[in-house]
Order: C-alpha cells, then sequence, then structure tokens
C-alpha cells in the first residue's frame, strides 16, 4: 500500500504552546499511523511561522487560531490520498511564546505576592461571616446554657472552631504545601481549568468571528 492511501490519526489539544516561532506539525500534533517513515515526515512539516510586528519588534506572546481543516489541507499537500482522522480539538490555539521566564525569584516573588492577597481576601471573608451572623455572641449565649456562667470570649468553642476552620480548608482544598491529601485535582486546579477552556473558547469563537482563523481558503 502506497503512502497516499495510509490511514493518518492526528490529535491536537486546544491550547499548544511553542517556544519556537518556526512552528512544525510534530510540535502541536499527536500522529500515528502504520507507516512510520510518513510520520516522520509529516513532524517535520512546517505549518506556520510567527513573525515580527510592523515595527520590527516580536511580542513576548502571540497566538493564532486554526483550523483542522487547514491541517488537513497541508498534509494534503504532500499525501493527497491520505486519509485523516482527528481525534482532538476542531479549532485550537497556538501560542508563541518568545524566551518564556527562567527568573526563578522573580516567579517566587509572584507567587508571595499572590500567597499575601490570597490569604488577607480569604481572612477578610471569614471575619465578615462571623461577624454577620454574630457568632461571638452565639457562642457567648451558648456557652452560659451549657456552663452556666460567662463566657471570656477565648473559650473551648472559639479554640475548636478556629482549629476545625483550618482543617476544613485543607480538606476542602486538599492541598497543604506541595502535597495532596488524594490524587483528585484540588478544586482551584478544577476552577482553572474551566477558566482556561472558557477564555480558550471565547478567543476562539471571536477569531472566527473576526476572519483571524487560519482555515481553508
Amino acid at each position: 500500500m502506497s503512502a497516499n492511501n495510509e490511514t493518518i490519526y492526528l490529535k491536537i489539544d486546544q491550547n499548544i504552546l511553542v517556544c519556537d516561532r518556526n512552528v512544525t506539525l510534530g510540535d502541536i500534533a499527536s500522529i500515528t499511523s502504520s507507516n512510520e517513515a510518513m510520520v516522520r515526515q509529516l513532524k517535520q512539516k512546517k505549518i506556520y511561522s510567527f513573525r515580527d510586528d510592523v515595527s520590527g519588534k516580536t511580542p513576548k506572546i502571540q497566538r493564532v487560531v486554526f483550523s483542522i481543516l487547514k491541517i488537513v489541507e497541508l498534509i494534503h499537500e504532500d499525501y493527497p490520498n491520505a486519509e485523516i482522522n482527528n481525534e482532538g480539538e476542531e479549532d485550537f490555539i497556538i501560542e508563541y511564546e518568545k524566551n518564556p521566564s527562567q527568573n526563578k525569584a522573580l516567579e517566587f516573588l509572584k507567587t508571595a505576592v499572590l500567597c499575601i492577597l490570597v490569604f488577607v481576601g480569604g481572612a477578610f471573608t471569614i471575619m465578615s461571616f462571623n461577624n454577620d451572623i454574630g457568632i461571638t455572641e452565639l457562642f457567648g449565649k451558648f456557652y452560659y446554657q451549657v456552663m452556666q456562667e460567662e463566657s471570656s470570649g477565648f473559650t473551648e468553642l472559639e479554640i475548636s472552631y478556629c482549629i476545625g476552620i483550618s482543617i476544613g480548608i485543607l480538606v476542602f482544598f486538599n492541598h497543604f504545601g506541595k502535597k495532596k491529601f488524594t490524587p483528585d485535582p484540588t478544586p482551584v486546579q478544577v476552577q482553572m481549568r474551566k477558566y482556561e477552556q472558557d477564555a480558550d473558547t471565547t478567543f476562539i469563537e471571536n477569531s472566527g468571528r473576526g476572519g483571524q482563523e487560519e482555515d481553508v481558503g
């Protein structure tokens, strides 16, 4: 059987990050076929080049939206009779980042600032919630009913409540430092993934409506 009659299987994710402005099919797609020589050739096939802007400078991050039909068209330039099965996305984003940051000190600083913001925001939210429901008065009344004496404001109830909140946060977020309690993704990871998918879908739709998608002619 000639290479032209082979079946090619492609799988491309919705968002692919590349660090070389000259993008090959192997950079963005998982490719398989019974013809290994054809697969090797296709992986080296150039499909796109990110260019400098009008000022002659290349932005640090550039994005382009591709249709799978454009990939099929490019493959058929070399193998016009090949059958192509797409197992991935129909539309996807290629994101080019020039010289990804390797500055560990800067990354650590960003992480530290983010942790401080999250800590302060979380603490403010908890205090606002406690103030809204009158937790101090509630604990005081409950303590008096059980112990028959006035609460000092720093009793077993307050201590247990603080410990319980801390344990509850750790269990809910399934994370402490670099350690995860279970192999399940954390709620933060789930929400970040949903945000990335929504952002990618919106970018793809906007590019399609604006006629900026790399598609068949």
